[in-house]
């Protein structure tokens, strides 16, 4: 497994923001090392460099670094205080229309390992969630996360019998080629070797009070998977 270089997506001097690829821990790792994290990548370039968030090592997408503790305090009160838009995308399993669907489920995240849908102990968390283009197996999502609970989306995805495509955590089988090609080539493939989950955009407030949002491009995997879904299991 190759795993691709951390991009900068736009840098000033209070901040940075990265492309982090799958497979790269947000956060330094315990235990299996993968791939250095994009907090010691950050700190190795500039120094002081902080993350102000953080995402699953499997998921992509658009991460944002404070370069000192003003920019770092600024940032971190607005995600405190659920003041930031995040939206991701996700590829699931089966033919979805949601449109502003919202999914209201508290969930109990005290065992990291079985994180689960809880009404009575579980913490409050809400997400909201569009269809953007159908396919015959799958459906291109997005995500609203209104708060910050570990595993949020793909916990209430899989609530709604939607879950996110490749992740066998909440009951996602592998996607195989083969379930959308009849003809193939040889031995049948993985669509993608993660679950397809990508972090698209972060909207918030810059220091200067001027209005900021920051977007990443979808990685080489979920483009390929995307494409390929355009190719053979539109109808």
């Amino acid at each position: 497994m190759r795993i691709e270089p951390i991009q900068i997506v736009r840098e000033t001097e209070n901040w940075v923001a990265i492309h982090k690829p799958p497979y790269v821990p947000s956060l330094p790792e315990r235990g299996v090392f993968t791939a250095e994290s994009v907090q010691d990548w950050g700190r190795r370039v500039w120094g002081d460099a902080i993350l102000c968030h953080r995402i699953d090592r499997e998921t992509s997408g658009v991460l944002l670094m404070a370069k000192n503790t003003e920019a770092h305090r600024h940032f971190s009160m607005q995600f405190e205080h659920r003041q930031v838009k995040k939206v991701y995308h996700a590829l699931v399993n089966g033919r979805i229309d949601f449109q502003e669907f919202q999914v209201n489920l508290p969930i109990n995240t005290e065992n990291p390992k079985k994180i689960r849908i809880d009404k009575q102990w579980g913490k409050p968390a809400l997400t909201e969630f569009n269809s953007l283009q159908t396919f015959k197996h799958f459906t291109l999502m997005e995500c609203r996360p209104h708060t910050g609970r570990m595993h949020q989306i793909r916990v209430h995805l899989a609530a709604q019998n939607a879950s996110i495509a490749g992740d066998q955590l909440y009951g996602s089988p592998v996607p195989m080629l083969g379930r959308i090609k009849r003809k193939l080539s040889g031995e049948d493939r993985p669509l993608i070797d993660r679950f397809a989950l990508h972090a698209r955009r972060l909207e918030l407030t810059d220091l200067d009070g001027s209005p900021l949002v920051i977007e990443a491009e979808y990685p080489k995997d979920f483009a390929v998977f995307l494409k390929l879904l355009n190719r053979y299991d539109l109808g």
